[in-house]
């Protein structure tokens, strides 16, 4: 059974940095965080290949979000800068053991039955 514990949300200000952990047990190969804005769907903003390193980012992430793994930690991290407004939303990380094209992705998901975590808020304010 794989367990998906997310930690790191919180609330800044705009131009400001957080830093999300995703911490998973059990056995997979493909860990992705996801967003979900109050009305919106839900986004794939990031994923990452475990051991090739290869990584899927959202356009809207591209350039302000690095998706990593802490070794150390053994977590899969999603360091976010730059924040705006618009990254309100609550961040969801997910693991699955999909192949590297399927991680990678943009096509919405990172396979058809992914483990989920229970989310954690992300507040930026003007």
């Amino acid at each position: 059974q794989v367990q998906v514990v997310e930690s790191g949300g919180g609330s800044v200000h705009a131009g400001g940095s957080l830093r999300l952990s995703c911490a998973v047990s059990g056995f997979y190969t493909c860990v992705g965080w996801f967003r979900q804005a109050a009305g919106n769907d839900r986004e794939k903003v990031a994923s990452f290949v475990l051991g090739a390193g290869n990584t899927y980012y959202a356009d809207s992430a591209k350039g302000r979000f690095t998706i990593s793994r802490d070794a150390t930690k053994n977590t899969i991290d999603l360091q976010m800068n730059n924040l705006t407004p618009e990254d309100t939303a609550m961040y969801y990380c997910a693991a699955s053991w999909v192949p590297r094209d399927e991680c990678t992705s943009p096509n919405g998901g990172i396979g058809a039955r992914p483990y989920w975590g229970q989310g954690t808020q992300v507040t930026v304010s003007s």
